[in-house]
Order: structure tokens, then sequence, then C-alpha cells
């Protein structure tokens, strides 16, 4: 039955882990396929799907990739994804394969719960779910104050399990994958790749198959072809929400916000991502990404910063009668100061 269904790969993971360029790779290694991109963006400003669409490959044609603009899909599945699902099946040229990026801050398991509608679970099967992390991230603790601590505690007393929200977002994107990505691994030495590995496989009880990547650079043949048939097994990869409202246990998850900055030309291309660095660690900010306009290049800079690390480079040229100017997609925890960080990059222009 699986067989005659048409294959979708969900594609999750934290902030910065890469997932887009995995998926850039992907699309332009695809060996024919034609793949259907949907893509969860988090923000007002769909960066990825444009980054995506400006990738030159074959298969990225503007019909093929669809953008969900909400913040969190695991809220809006029935409103949001399963009209969009129902949408691209219904064209006469369906694709080979559907590759859907959920957003960095969405729970994967609502997701892919959804592929049991039941005008869907005829036609789509969930190929696999893939969670890419972030080798660096991990090694540096990203996701808890002091980890020996806290797991030192947890060996004496269940009852001292306190985590963060981030935590327990990275543990349910790991619960529900079929393939772990660690990606980045070319900045990490061997032994810091091998405690990375410990702590992905203690974060959760299932034990999926781990790969390392470096630039998201996985083969097509690595990540398509699973074959899995993930909704049918969604009930022993339940997520930290599922699992409170189980117990009657209230649950929010509306613990990130998002806003657009938006700016002119900066002039300095270097000094603005290096100033950009202090405000990131002053107010905590979890993710920037978006395109800066460097008066005098001919070509736009893609910046995309996890934490106070930041990647620039120059992606593509500005179109004719495209307007020109800075748009950055800024993400952090609901207890942001989004005045400040405003009122701080804009003194950087």
């Amino acid at each position: 039955m699986n067989q005659q269904k048409i294959p979708a790969t969900v594609i999750t993971g934290f902030l910065g882990a890469g997932k887009t360029t995995m998926i850039r790779n992907l699309l332009t290694n695809a060996g024919g396929k034609k793949i259907a991109l949907i893509i969860n963006e988090f923000g007002d400003l769909g960066v990825d799907g444009d980054v995506l669409k400006g990738c030159g490959a074959e298969n990225c044609t503007e019909e093929d990739i669809i953008e969900l603009t909400n913040g969190c899909i695991c809220c809006t599945v029935a409103d949001d994804f399963i009209p969009t699902m129902t949408k691209l099946l219904e064209r006469d040229n369906r694709p080979d394969h559907i590759v859907i990026e959920t957003s960095g801050l969405a729970l994967p398991q609502p997701l892919v719960a959804a592929f049991n509608w039941p005008d869907i679970r005829t036609q789509v099967t969930v190929d696999g779910v893939i969670t890419v992390v972030d080798s660096a991230a991990v090694a540096a603790g990203r996701f808890a104050d002091d980890h020996d601590a806290v797991d030192a505690l947890r060996a004496d007393d269940d009852s001292l399990d306190h985590e963060s929200p981030i935590e327990e977002l990275f543990e349910d994107q790991l619960t529900c994958a079929d393939l772990i990505v660690l990606n980045k691994t070319d900045l990490l030495d061997s032994a810091g790749l091998a405690r990375v590995r410990d702590e992905v496989a203690s974060r959760t009880a299932r034990k999926p198959t781990m790969i390392e990547a470096r630039n998201g650079a996985v083969p097509a043949s690595v990540l398509l072809g699973l074959g899995i048939g993930t909704e049918a097994d969604i009930g022993n990869r339940k997520s930290h929400h599922e699992l409170e409202h189980e117990d009657g246990t209230p649950h929010d998850h509306d613990e990130f916000d998002s806003f657009v900055v938006e700016l002119g030309g900066i002039a300095d291309a270097a000094a603005f991502v290096d100033s950009l660095k202090g405000i990131i660690a002053e107010h905590d900010v979890l993710r920037v990404k978006g395109f800066v306009d460097v008066p005098g290049k001919p070509m736009r800079l893609q910046l995309q910063a996890v934490g106070s690390r930041i990647d620039h480079y120059f992606d593509r040229a500005w179109a004719a009668g495209e307007a020109r100017g800075t748009r950055l997609v800024v993400i952090g925890l609901h207890e942001m100061d989004e005045s400040a960080v405003r009122k701080a990059i804009a003194a950087l222009a």
C-alpha cells in the first residue's frame, strides 16, 4: 500500500541547525526526482523560502515551493497544513516526493499525526522524520545552564528534573526522529563529537540512526527512501506537550516571539555583523536571519545568526526592479525586550 503513496520526508531541527542548507543540497542533487517543498517559516518574513527559490536547482520551481508563514505548525495543522497538502495532491503534475521543513520552533509530532487525516493517509505516507542537530551548539551546552549538574540531580532524584521549554523542544524533535543528522561536525574535534553523540542519545529513549554531516551535505539516497511509515508509529513518539496534557497539566508553548526589523543600506557590513553579535549576547536573542543591502554591491548579503555565531555571504544579485533594503527576522524568548532590540539594531544603520 505504501508503495502506491507519495512519500513525504519531514525535516525538523532546532534554530540554525542547518535544515535549509541541507534541503538546498538535497534539491540540487535529487537525481531527477520532482520534489515539492513545504516550508513552515517562523516569523513574518519568508526568508528560507526566498533562499530556496534562488538555489538554481532544476526542481526549485515556484509552484513546487510552498510557504506556511505561521509560527507554529503544531497549532494550525487543520487550518493550514492539511488544506495545503490537499491542494498539492489535487495537482495534475503531482510530485515524486514531498519534503517538509518545519519551523525550528514546531513540535514535529502533531505534523506527523496529520498524515493520518482521511484525505491524506490514502495518498501520502511519511517516508521518515529527519532531525538536524547543530553539533557545535550542543557541544557548547546551549540547551542547559549546566548539563553535568542537571544530570547528577536526575541520577539522584527523578523529581528534580527541571527542564526549560527549549530543552523539551529539542528532546521532542529527537524523540520523533527516524534519522538524526549531526551537522556542523567540522567545528568539533573527535572528543567533542563523541560528547555530542552521548548527549543527543541521552535525550531520547528511542534510538534512531545517527549520522554526521558538514555543511548539510547528505546524499539524497540517504535522506530519501527510508520507507518508515512514521505516521503509523506516532503513538510511540509522544512529545512533552502530549504527555503533560495526558496528566491534565496545562501547557503553554507560546514561549517564543519574532519580529521583523527593516533598515536601509548598511555601508560597513563587517562592522554591522560585529556589533550585531553584541546585541544578540546582551538580549539573549536566539536567532537572526535575513538579508542586508550593502550599497555599491550588486548582490544582497544573506545573514544567518545562531547565538553569537553569524554566517553571512552574498547569495544572489538584486533583481531588476526589486526594492533594496535590509530585512531581518529576530527570534527570541517571550520575555525578549523587542523595543530595546529594535532600537539597538536600528542604531547600527
